[in-house]
This record gives C-alpha cells, sequence and structure tokens, in this order.
C-alpha cells in the first residue's frame, strides 16, 4: 500500500476543509470495507484519508413530524434496516439492505459508503480504469460484461453501480444533501451518478471537498414499495441486476 496522510476531523467543516486541501488526492474514510481493498491491491491511489467516525452529525436517522425521513451518510446499514420510521414506510429500501447477508458489512457499511462505492467491474479493480480499455479497445465489449450495463449506455464507461440502496432509493424518490467548500447543495439522488468521460473523471457527481452528508426519503401515505435483485450466489455476492418500484396507493 503506498503511503498516505489520516486526519480524524470532529466536524463535518473540518472535513469538507481537510478534503479540499487535499485535492484530487483526498478520499472519505466511512466504514471502508470496500476502500481499504482498492489502496491495497493499488487501484486507487489517496494522498490524505479523511476519516468520518468521529462526526456525529453525519449520523442518525430523524423524521420531523410528516416531513421526510433524513439518514445520514455515516449511518449504519444494520441501523437503517432496524429504525422503525424505515421499516413502515420504506419497504423498498429496508428489502435492498436484508439483501446484504454479511452481517459484519451490516454492521461496518454506511449509507453514503453503499451509495457511494466503485464498481465491481472486474478490469477496472484489475487496474485498466475506469473505461476498461486496452491498446485503444474496451474490454467491456470483447470480453466478460456480467456486471456491465446492456441497457440506457452509450459509453465509453460501460460498468453500473453496485449500491443496491441507490436503486430502491431513486425509486422512492430520495434526494441527497451534499456539503461542499462553497456551502451545501441538494440534487436528486439519481443526479448523483453519472458516466465518465475519461479515466480522470469519477462516477459519482461530488466536487473536490465536497461529501454526501444526507439522505432524505419522502414518506407518502398510502404508498407502497418492492425492491429485487438477481444474484450469482444466495450468499454474500453483488446483484447481476436490480429493480425497484413505488406505487402510491389511493383508497
Amino acid at each position: 500500500m503506498r503511503p498516505f496522510e489520516y486526519a480524524r476531523p470532529q466536524s463535518l467543516s473540518e472535513a469538507v476543509r481537510l478534503l479540499a486541501e487535499a485535492g484530487p488526492g483526498g478520499s472519505v474514510l466511512a466504514g471502508g470495507t470496500d476502500l481499504l481493498a482498492l489502496m491495497k491491491d493499488d487501484v486507487v491511489a489517496v494522498r490524505r484519508l479523511v476519516s468520518l467516525r468521529d462526526i456525529g452529525e453525519l449520523r442518525g436517522i430523524a423524521r420531523e413530524g410528516s416531513g421526510p425521513i433524513r439518514i445520514g451518510s455515516a449511518t449504519s446499514l444494520e441501523e437503517v434496516a432496524r429504525h422503525p420510521a424505515v421499516r413502515n414506510s420504506l419497504g423498498a429500501l429496508v428489502s435492498a439492505i436484508e439483501g446484504i447477508r454479511s452481517a459484519q458489512i451490516l454492521s461496518a457499511a454506511t449509507v453514503g459508503g453503499n451509495l457511494l462505492q466503485r464498481p465491481r467491474c472486474w478490469y477496472f479493480r484489475s487496474g485498466f480504469g475506469l473505461l476498461a480499455r486496452k491498446d485503444g479497445r474496451s474490454l467491456v465489449l470483447e470480453g466478460d460484461d456480467r456486471h456491465h450495463a446492456v441497457l440506457g449506455n452509450d459509453g465509453p464507461a460501460y460498468f453500473t453501480s453496485p449500491s443496491s440502496l441507490a436503486v430502491a432509493l431513486i425509486a422512492l424518490g430520495a434526494s441527497a444533501r451534499i456539503a461542499g467548500p462553497r456551502g451545501e447543495r441538494t440534487v436528486p439522488l439519481e443526479r448523483l451518478y453519472r458516466v465518465p468521460r475519461s479515466d480522470a473523471e469519477r462516477e459519482h457527481d461530488l466536487g473536490v471537498g465536497e461529501i454526501l452528508a444526507e439522505v432524505s426519503v419522502p414518506v407518502v401515505p398510502g404508498r407502497r414499495s418492492a425492491f429485487r435483485e438477481i444474484r450469482q450466489r444466495e450468499g454474500l455476492d453483488w446483484p447481476l441486476a436490480s429493480a425497484a418500484a413505488a406505487l402510491d396507493v389511493s383508497s
């Protein structure tokens, strides 16, 4: 593993500052269930690792009155799945989390980490970059493409997001609150994802120094939602395909 700096800020504003100072070489550490493996394999190079462990404002689940359910990005998946408000109103999200069969991952992984995890594309994880090219040719189009897009992708990258939570939350109309050096912004969750046009770009729409702080999910009376995945194995595995739907039912 390459040498890197480790920072453990006590507030969101401090974390944003430390991340922005590091530039493109900065990265956030939440649960670390995937990032540390990528660093060990030298797939990603990090100059400064900014831990979110001590930032209490990024953890927890809250709802005021009839407003949306707000979930801090550093909240564990286990805590989300067990919360009464989530279980009563966000069935698709509960199903997405319960599909993760590892108790260790559920207790350590966070909402933000799941939403922002890197592609499972084996070419990317073997060091060929996000576009997965060799000698100017796409390895995906001519090789093993089980974890890649088959619909609605015009290239040049063909991977899909491995986040189960993203599929469920987008169907539920969630939005993301993002904190950065220029303040905060809120975007529909689907706008957090993009197709990179070069290996220098990222697949998530986060600028230098920006941190996913919170996910907000509206609670609609009468809404029913469901989530399904297809996996190669029933145990711990990443999905080959995911689908979620939300239906508003009126009496």
